[in-house]
């Protein structure tokens, strides 16, 4: 039988929690990645099976059906896989991990804005909002489980949907200087963080990575899109982000250049 398959880029958030899943479950191999550049205009054949939509991951079944929205493949591909669910089996407990998964929209959508900032007189209301989010998490955890590391004994759904938008959040650490406090309010969701990020099924991506692909979202310009004044974006596949040096980290002053961040030769720009 034809694997299902998954068009997505690398580094998207939403498409790395496919692949914790795969991991979770031991069954990487069970669909075909197949890599979309969306610094460029999508294949007409793509946008044919998703009725002109550019949004990614998209996930195509072995029978040629489509899927859109990544935590409806996400739940689509638990219930398919041969082997035990990474949801829970119980009603109740799938219920409050649903509960929790709730929460995830407003909390990527607000680290989105406060990285796309351009306005620097929003920097404290935008830090502020993320870390009303965080405290929001922190009461859930301590009311459903208060002295464990996970929602429950284990990384589970949840952790999957949250783990990848804890990981770029590298980029606000990175040209926000943003930081979790301590105390009360913030051990409990910090202690899930630590533990998340740590496991071993989410190592797909890097800091050094995210905050060098993301550098032209941290300018406001997201999705492939250019920034002013630059001819390349910085989610090329082309230099590859390994060799390229890491972007200045002060988002507020004049843009690097292509040749500066790497992404082409002396002289070609």
């Amino acid at each position: 039988m034809t694997k299902p398959v998954v068009y997505h880029i690398p580094v998207c958030p939403f498409s790395q929690r496919l692949e914790i899943l795969l991991a979770l479950r031991g069954q990487q191999d069970a669909v075909e990645f197949r890599v979309v550049d969306i610094t460029k205009p999508r294949d007409p054949e793509l946008l044919e099976k998703t009725r002109g939509t550019t949004a990614l991951p998209v996930l195509e079944t072995s029978g040629g059906k489509i899927l859109k929205e990544s935590l409806v493949i996400l739940r689509y591909l638990d219930e398919v896989l041969d082997g035990e669910p990474l949801r829970r089996r119980d009603p109740y407990e799938h219920a409050v991990e649903s509960m929790l998964i709730a929460k995830e929209g407003p909390f990527t959508m607000a680290g989105y804005i406060y990285v796309m900032n351009q306005d620097k007189a929003q920097r404290a209301a935008l830090n502020d909002k993320l870390l009303g989010l965080y405290r929001d998490l922190n009461d859930f955890l301590l009311a459903y489980n208060p002295d464990g590391t996970f929602l429950f004994d284990d990384f589970g759904l949840a952790e999957a949907v949250f783990t990848p938008m804890f990981k770029r959040f590298w980029f606000l650490d990175y040209y926000e200087d943003f930081k979790l406090p301590t105390g009360p309010d913030y051990d409990r969701v910090a202690k899930w963080r630590a533990a998340c990020m740590a496991h071993e099924a989410t190592d797909q991506v890097s800091e050094e990575e995210i905050v060098k692909l993301y550098y032209d979202y941290a300018l406001g310009a997201g999705n492939g899109a250019l920034v002013d004044g630059r001819k390349v974006s910085s989610f090329v596949f082309e230099p590859s982000w390994q060799t390229r040096p890491m972007p200045p980290r002060d988002k507020y002053a004049p843009t690097a250049s292509d040749e500066e961040l790497g992404l082409v030769a002396a002289g070609e720009g």
